[in-house]
């Protein structure tokens, strides 16, 4: 899959050259390409932004080299279509659904902001617009490595193990159930019993059963949405019991 960031730090995604990312960079999964507004500046000075109309503080980003920028990604893509995301604080927050629905497409474009904001003309020129959530970054760099690799994880052969991606948090639109590993005891804390048992039903039904309990617990709101079946609405009959 290709990724495209318009962004004026592009070093700041050299960290994508790391890690699980960076191996699926080098096997040809994962196609990541930066380009700065700057250079489509004509000035000596490489200006993207100036003072707001109607006054007011900070600067705001300047439609042309962020138009420009995009114009030439069309180019080098000799026709193909990428779908446009601005990272905003004004956008959609950003989910587990639109990571799995960006994994789909052939090519994602992110388009980061700097300083107070861009020019309400470059909105049009995107498809849709995305945010982390109700606070505000100095840039739209770190929002668009998060909704990169949220998206390039889900891609085939990028974790190596397929059921990692299925069996983490929000995955499945629940919570993740708690994980364990060595020692047995730690602190006087134990790894749960049926852990240890080996008998692989049990151990899959109290996965289930956590993971509801967390979510009930800390995201009560991600039930409503969640795609319950009849055992699981019966296990939260016996998570509501025990409280």
């Amino acid at each position: 899959m290709r990724f495209e960031v318009v962004t004026l730090f592009p070093e700041l995604f050299e960290v994508l050259n790391h890690g699980l990312l960076g191996k699926a960079r080098e096997a040809g999964r994962v196609d990541v390409h930066t380009i700065t507004p700057r250079r489509f500046t004509t000035d000596r000075h490489r200006t993207v932004d100036d003072a707001p109309y109607g006054g007011g503080s900070g600067m705001v980003l300047m439609p042309g080299p962020i138009a420009e920028a995009l114009d030439h990604l069309d180019e080098a893509r000799e026709g193909r279509v990428s779908h446009r995301v601005l990272l905003t604080p004004q956008g959609e927050r950003f989910t587990q659904a639109h990571a799995r629905r960006f994994s789909e497409l052939d090519s994602l474009t992110l388009v980061c902001g700097r300083y107070e904001g861009f020019d309400e003309r470059i909105r049009p020129l995107v498809d849709e617009e995305v945010s982390l959530g109700d606070f505000v970054l100095l840039g739209g760099e770190v929002a668009a490595l998060a909704v990169l690799e949220a998206t390039a994880r889900l891609l085939p052969g990028v974790l190596g193990n397929e059921a990692s991606a299925a069996d983490e948090s929000h995955a499945e639109g629940l919570l993740e159930y708690p994980q364990y590993t060595r020692p047995e005891e730690f602190r006087g804390e134990t790894v749960p019993e049926i852990l240890r048992s080996g008998n692989h039903g049990a151990i899959a039904r109290w996965r289930r059963k956590e993971s509801l309990r967390r979510t009930l617990e800390r995201r009560p709101d991600l039930l409503e949405s969640a795609d319950l079946s009849d055992e699981d609405r019966a296990i939260l009959e016996e998570i509501d019991a025990e409280r």
